[in-house]
């Protein structure tokens, strides 16, 4: 069984002293002396689930400490002991730090511990929480989206594109919940499996969409958003993709959205036209600067973000294959179309087990054009 880390702070050693022979047996104890030493050890030997703080220390104090805990570690629960048990103190350390526990000096070892072991059960329940985003929510969609682009190839392939360019620029803006807008980069798309392929195509290849087509294309995130929002916990996930298509400078306040869903469907704004324009063969600065001239359209500090994450140079050798020869995580420098057009693989998708399942059906019952030309790359 796992016995989690806490991390105990007081300026004055025989406290600290007595409380770790007392809680030594029911959890890993580490001690601090002062705030500064604490958030050191935060930083070295964490992540601890639990910090136990005192209140009146000299240089910074437990509200000051625990504040900068909560933004700089914020899954770690925290607890104030303070001998000061007057009211105007436990407010300020409830709503500045936001404190799991506020306790008065002196403190029974049975309150101490039971207090510490509700806290380490509120730290699983918030790592649990993220485990079940970051693994299973994740993976899960992740398995969609592949399953997906089996049915539609162009509209999902973009979203394996764009998914990292969105998480730089997530991870640059320090977003509270950074899964939210990779997810929504991957699952971007979904609603263009209701389009025809042929309007896909027209997009990709810069080609100007009739009106009749343009309105069907223009709907396809309210499809998405509908099918994502059905799924627990992507709320806000649907509403950045119901959203992907508005303008930076849009404004109606009968329709305002939260920060974060603005933020997010303006990151997906960006970085979806940006796709578009490197699919059309406009290389990085060509393509950044055609989309700075077009004032109000993108938040410019995606744009200077976009601009920072610049392609990777690799070192490519492309090969004409026939498909037997071809295997995962090659990646389609041409469009790859069966005999009887239907286009199996946009180009720049990289090439999955499952992609090469639905290349094997085809290749028997109807037919791949080859070669195939690929590349393999490495960075």
């Amino acid at each position: 069984m796992m016995i989690e880390k806490i991390l105990l702070v007081d300026d004055e050693p025989n406290i600290l002293q007595a409380m770790q022979r007392q809680l030594r047996k029911r959890f890993e104890i580490t001690t601090a002396e002062s705030g500064t030493e604490a958030l050191a050890k935060l930083k070295e030997q964490g992540p601890f689930a639990v910090i136990v703080s005192d209140m009146r220390m000299p240089g910074m104090d437990g509200i000051q400490l625990l504040s900068r805990v909560k933004a700089g570690f914020p899954d770690t629960v925290r607890i104030m002991l303070t001998g000061n048990a007057d009211q105007e103190t436990a407010t300020e350390a409830v709503n500045v730090g936001q404190i799991f526990r506020f306790l008065n000096k002196p403190c029974s070892t049975g309150v101490l511990a039971t207090s510490i072991a509700l806290a380490v059960r509120q730290y699983n329940l918030i790592t649990a929480e993220k485990e079940l985003l970051n693994k299973t929510v994740k993976g899960s969609i992740t398995v969609m989206a592949e399953l997906l682009s089996l049915a539609n190839a162009t509209a999902f392939s973009s979203g394996y594109r764009i998914k990292p360019m969105v998480k730089h620029i997530a991870q640059e803006l320090q977003v509270t919940n950074p899964w939210q807008y990779e997810v929504a980069a991957l699952m971007s798309q979904i609603g263009c499996i209701t389009l025809p392929s042929d309007i896909l195509h027209k997009l990709h290849a810069g080609i100007s969409l009739s009106a009749e087509e343009q309105q069907m294309y223009e709907n396809h995130p309210k499809v998405g958003s509908k099918l994502i929002g059905k799924i627990p916990r992507l709320e806000k996930v649907a509403a950045m993709i119901e959203h992907q298509l508005r303008p930076f400078d849009y404004c109606d306040e009968q329709d305002s959205l939260d920060e974060e869903i603005t933020l997010g469907a303006n990151t997906l704004k960006a970085v979806i036209e940006y796709d578009l324009l490197r699919q059309q063969d406009l290389g990085h600065l060509r393509a950044l600067k055609h989309m700075r001239k077009r004032a109000g359209r993108y938040n410019p500090d995606i744009l200077g973000l976009l601009e920072k994450h610049k392609p990777k140079e690799v070192h490519a050798t492309i090969k004409n294959l026939s498909f037997k020869d071809i295997i995962p995580g090659m990646i389609a420098v041409e469009d790859v179309f069966a005999k009887n057009g239907t286009m199996l693989i946009p180009k720049n998708q990289e090439i999955t087990w499952p992609v090469i399942q639905s290349l094997t059906n085809f290749e028997k019952h109807i037919g791949i054009i080859e070669p195939i030309r690929v590349r393999s790359s490495e960075v």
